[in-house]
């Protein structure tokens, strides 16, 4: 009977190939680390193969022989298939771990093949040998002065070379592509390789329509290959004779340049596509020497890795932009001639990927994404309390543990408001205000202040709204007097009053209530809007001043809420909007994200179609500036009938939902 020693089998790749080697004849002997067993016997009975068939060997990837005893190496001698695959597959892994596992790991895997006289050993290393060999990479190639800049690559280059080198039996070296997920289950042990992209995708879901056009890299050709195709490989390509002293490339032979990539797997998470791709030889016209000086300044390397900090994508995974490396295969797919394995294409599995990674393995689900969690024993300030949506998310803020201090004008309804938190076993204080009164406004920060000594979150809710062509507001400059006193004016006051503190303590949140109108540039908004843009424009400008003391400031661009301040408006009534409950819940996960931007798809694709074709953005809005009719309020007369909008109005409304109109 065939025998087996397996180093790496219950890694990713390893419990795949073994479960290939348990459909033959014969005995797999596995290198297990003591502590490692539990997870064996997990992997045995998913096997579903005898027992007695699979032998754990207690033992050591960095110890010399592998830390295998004495009577182990004796059951070992003469085995007919050395399979060593431990190492470690991660391209952000530090240089010494990488060097621990994947060196000195296959010196050791070497040694002991050589002493207990292995009639074969196979090598699994990986395309990371060819570094940034510009052209193409053979399998008959190995050393070609090839620009390797990453500890990963280099070690897996160290490693391949020590086995050339070193072993004293016949050998096979496999370079898989880069692995992803089963084909068939989607199943993947962790986020490596494009998977780092994915949270790029999904973010792009939630923020524009799936049918929104996106501009993209196009990059190199990527090449990608799901784990059950290299384990069936290997183990056809390992069983056929007179294959020894070569490398395999276990490749895919139509890669796809990365930008194609990035918009399969947009599909299969019914994301956006990058409908243009520029072309990476662009980036050429820049000399490669300038490229490289430019790119480690400083300013460009702090800001390059902040940015990728927020995605959660290393540094080493730019390299996809500009992939210089193409893959030959040719021996392994003539290995692999009439045996049906083959690699599927990308579009075949990449649904499975994307479903197996949003399921399993997406940060999300591991974080505390409780509001609870973000924010209990916060002082949380809340403009706008008494009623709609700030009185709905100091209810969830109270109930969630935060200290909620009440701000509106009417100390009544803040009392009712506190008694329902203190109720549902809360805290809230409540502070009378008027915001469009700037002396008012000090006299608030002050009391707050004084009353719980610090702020850490201030939500800018409260707000005024005036709906009115601009033909009826020529002698009406008091409306925008009005709207920028207190959705400008008021909540500069208050930002001013808490943010020194917050910076002291370096933290804190600011989370402005502005409006989808801000995005889409809404007719009959002009004074509610320009109030809202100036204190976006605000914001944004301050953002990078207070960034490196923790103060996070994000603005929600509410769509349409049915709120008390909708309610003169009764065309209104037809529309679809969100209620106010809804609406707490943006400000609240705002509390648990701190994300920059919380708006719709709709609010966002409105403001890409702004920037390239603005004339048309307004042809469209005077379709619906006409389709809708000015309401009784904004002409000064008592008839709400003419308020009523058409047949074609209301479909209008419902196509750009959550719009005002």
């Amino acid at each position: 009977m065939t025998s087996y020693f397996v180093t790496g089998a219950t890694g990713f790749i390893g419990r795949h190939l073994v479960e290939q080697l348990l459909a033959r004849e014969g005995t797999v002997h596995v290198l297990v680390r003591e502590g490692s067993r539990a997870r064996l016997e997990e992997l045995i009975a998913s096997w579903g193969a005898e027992e007695s068939r699979i032998v754990p060997v207690i033992g050591d990837l960095t110890a010399p022989s592998l830390g295998v005893s004495e009577a182990d190496r004796k059951r070992l001698r003469g085995v007919d298939h050395f399979f060593h695959l431990a190492a470690v597959y991660d391209m952000s892994a530090d240089d010494e771990t990488n060097r621990r596992a994947n060196v000195d790991g296959t010196r050791n895997a070497v040694a002991l093949a050589n002493e207990v006289g292995a009639k074969r050993f196979h090598h699994v290393s990986s395309i990371a040998v060819a570094g940034k060999y510009r052209g193409v990479f053979t399998e008959d190639m190995f050393d070609e002065g090839q620009e390797i800049d990453n500890p990963y690559s280099r070690t897996k280059f160290e490693s391949e070379k020590i086995v050339r080198e070193e072993a004293k039996v016949p050998w096979r070296v496999y370079r898989p592509g880069i692995v992803v997920g089963h084909s068939q289950t989607g199943e993947m042990d962790k986020i490596d390789g494009p998977y780092y992209f994915f949270k790029v995708i999904q973010r792009l879901r939630r923020a524009i329509p799936p049918w929104a056009p996106v501009i993209g890299l196009e990059g190199g050709r990527i090449n990608i290959v799901p784990v059950d195709f290299v384990a069936r490989a290997m183990d056809h390509i390992a069983h056929k004779e007179g294959l020894d002293e070569r490398a395999f490339h276990l490749t895919d032979p139509n890669p796809k340049p990365a930008g194609q990539v990035i918009n399969t797997f947009a599909r299969a998470a019914h994301a956006p596509e990058f409908a243009m791709r520029i072309d990476r030889q662009m980036l050429n016209v820049v000399p490669k020497q300038a490229r490289k000086m430019l790119a480690q300044l400083p300013p460009v390397r702090r800001i390059t890795d902040t940015v990728l900090a927020d995605l959660g994508i290393p540094r080493d995974t730019l390299t996809y932009i500009d992939y210089p490396t193409d893959f030959d295969s040719r021996h392994a797919q003539k290995a692999l001639e009439g045996s049906g394995i083959t690699v599927p294409a990308l579009e075949a599995y990449s649904d499975k990927l994307w479903d197996y990674w949003e399921r399993n393995l997406d940060p999300d689900l591991f974080r505390d994404r409780s509001l609870r969690g973000a924010i209990e024993g916060k002082v949380v300030v809340i403009t706008g309390a008494s009623s709609g949506i700030g009185q709905a998310a100091a209810l969830r803020v109270g109930e969630a543990g935060g200290v909620v201090a009440l701000v509106a004008r009417s100390e009544d309804k803040l009392e009712q408001t506190k008694t329902t938190i203190e109720q549902s076993g809360g805290t809230a204080t409540v502070h009378p205000a008027d915001l469009s009164d700037l002396e008012d406004c000090e006299r608030l920060v002050a009391d707050i202040l004084d009353a719980h000594g610090r702020v850490d979150i201030l939500v800018n809710n409260a707000g005024r709204s005036i709906r009115r062509a601009i033909e009826n507001q020529y002698d009406r400059f008091h409306d925008f007097e009005r709207t920028m006193q207190v959705n400008y004016f008021g909540a500069l006051k208050l930002i001013l009053g808490f943010l020194p503190g917050m910076r002291e303590r370096k933290g804190g949140h600011i989370i402005n209530v502005s409006s989808i109108g801000a995005q889409t540039n809404t007719p009959r908004f002009s004074a509610y809007v320009a109030s809202k843009s100036a204190l976006d424009a605000f914001s944004r400008c301050i953002a990078s001043e207070v960034v490196e003391d923790h103060v996070q400031i994000t603005t929600i661009y509410m769509p349409l809420v049915r709120t008390p301040m909708i309610a003169p408006t009764k065309m209104y009534d037809y529309f679809p909007t969100i209620g106010p409950d809804e609406a707490a819940e943006l400000i609240t996960r705002a509390m648990i994200t701190r994300q920059k931007k919380v708006a719709t798809r709709l609010g966002n694709f409105g403001e890409v179609l702004y920037a390239v074709a603005p004339k048309a953005v307004d042809a469209i809005l005077n379709t619906g500036f006409k389709l809708f009719p000015e309401s009784a309020a904004a002409k000064g007369v008592k008839d709400q009938r003419a308020e009523e909008p058409t047949t074609e109005g209301v479909a209008f409304a419902y196509l750009m939902r959550g719009v005002h109109w």
